[in-house]
């Protein structure tokens, strides 16, 4: 280096300068997700999103009564009003989050339409959906209200409608990176979407933490609201025909020997034969309203329910008197890493966009690497020209500028092609579910389910 200039030098100052910050800022990497670690990854360099003591292996609680008979591989407790954690258990796991990932698809996409918006469905609104999907009945050549397609979404947890909400929404591709660019504004950062629909994908995980996050950003609009606690509805059926579809929640509508709960708001259950059962329900009692996740317990399949409710009744119980161990992030802004209250976020109008202002960390990273490359490249020539006029000898090709601005953005996350997914999940044998009682005839068989 003895042979550059001061100007060389600060060229290349600038290079590195430029890099830093992608190593400092780039979200954590979706490797490795399914960790059974006592240490969250799910966190930045700054600190564990919500309070260190959420990156902790183990029960995370400070008050006693909670319930004995747990065997979820991660849960969560909170206040859905002041966003106080009052008790987890490996809350930044990732995990598999099978249908209720679908409360991010919502959160998302959700307000842009009209309720009463009118859509005919179209064969290639169809072609892509995973076989083995759980679906509601939606038949290319008819016409649904949007209200309709969010009906089969909520209730039966239908891939066919989000699919076709997706395409609506300018497609799959583009519908996912949306959902990723929105669980980074909710600080939702264990997530990483591949499909839209919750389905076994390789690589799509979330955590307790942020399927609450999820569930608490959804109930400040007041469809969402209204479609997650709708128990039955009329669905078309072709013609003028329809038929009842009911809620697979079964502690809203009380199915399969559980009775409903006492003022259950919703929100999203969730099966798959790799993602076992997950859940999060939202409970009002004396102007209290609670948020409870948990996924993927040892039993069977209401043994995720009845693991919310016990959770329920501890909240509402010996929980008033919990002191919180962390908290839920509030939207936009640098994430919270110490135990404050975060405030309800303010409810947003339907129909209005909800995209987060400004571009995510993903296109700030990019941007910053395309700036870092141009300056290695400049600092370059630079330099190769001050050398052939001083040496007199040809300047060296070095590619390595190039390289190590690459290297410095870190691993590339790449939007999955439409009907990659598809082509995933058959190389895995479906396995039959349970059937619900009241199956309709237009449900598929298969390893997806609720």
């Amino acid at each position: 280096m003895r042979e550059s200039s001061p100007l060389s030098r600060r060229a290349l100052l600038g290079l590195a300068a430029a890099a830093v910050p992608l190593t400092a800022t780039a979200p954590a990497s979706a490797a490795g997700a399914r960790s059974a670690g006592t240490r969250s990854v799910g966190t930045r360099s700054a600190g564990v999103v919500g309070g260190e003591r959420l990156g902790l292996g183990g029960v995370q609680a400070r008050a006693a009564g909670l319930p004995k008979k747990l065997t979820a591989q991660a849960w969560l407790v909170a206040d859905r009003d002041t966003g106080e954690v009052l008790a987890s258990y490996n809350a930044h796991r990732r995990l598999a989050p099978a249908s209720t990932l679908k409360m991010l698809f919502a959160d998302t996409v959700l307000p842009k339409f009209a309720p009463g918006q009118r859509y005919k469905v179209t064969d290639a609104d169809l072609a892509d959906i995973p076989s083995g999907s759980s679906l509601v009945g939606v038949q290319a050549g008819t016409t649904y209200t949007v209200e309709q397609l969010w009906q089969g979404v909520f209730l039966r947890s239908g891939n066919d409608a989000v699919h076709v909400l997706a395409h609506m929404n300018g497609g799959i591709a583009r519908t996912v990176a949306e959902m990723q660019a929105r669980a980074e504004y909710l600080h939702a950062l264990d997530t990483h979407v591949v499909s839209p629909d919750g389905f076994d994908h390789k690589g799509q995980i979330s955590s307790a933490y942020d399927l609450t996050l999820f569930a608490r950003a959804g109930l400040t609009n007041a469809d969402f609201r209204r479609h997650c606690g709708t128990r039955t509805a009329d669905f078309p059926a072709g013609g003028r025909k329809t038929f009842q579809i009911q809620n697979t929640d079964r502690l809203l509508t009380g199915a399969w020997g559980l009775r409903p709960y006492p003022g259950m708001l919703g929100v999203k259950n969730g099966y798959t034969s790799h993602a076992g059962n997950t859940f999060t329900g939202a409970a009002t009692r004396g102007g209290r309203t609670l948020l409870v996740t948990v996924m993927h317990p040892a039993e069977g399949s209401n043994a995720v329910y009845e693991q919310t409710a016990a959770l329920l009744d501890w909240g509402f119980g010996a929980g008033r008197a919990a002191q919180p161990v962390g908290l839920l992030a509030a939207p936009g802004g640098p994430h919270p890493t110490h135990p404050t209250v975060s405030p309800l976020p303010t409810e947003h109008s339907a129909h209005a966009s909800t995209t987060p202002p400004g571009p995510s960390t993903l296109r700030l990273a990019e941007g910053a690497a395309g700036t870092a490359a141009l300056l290695g490249a400049g600092a370059w020539a630079l330099l190769r020209r001050r050398r052939a006029a001083t040496a007199g000898a040809p300047a060296e090709a070095a590619p390595t500028g190039r390289r190590r601005a690459r290297e410095a953005d870190g691993p590339a996350e790449t939007v999955p092609q439409q009907g990659g997914g598809r082509r995933r999940a058959r190389e895995t044998p479906a396995e039959a579910a349970p059937q619900q009682p009241s199956q309709q005839p237009s449900q598929q068989s298969g390893r997806h389910r609720r």
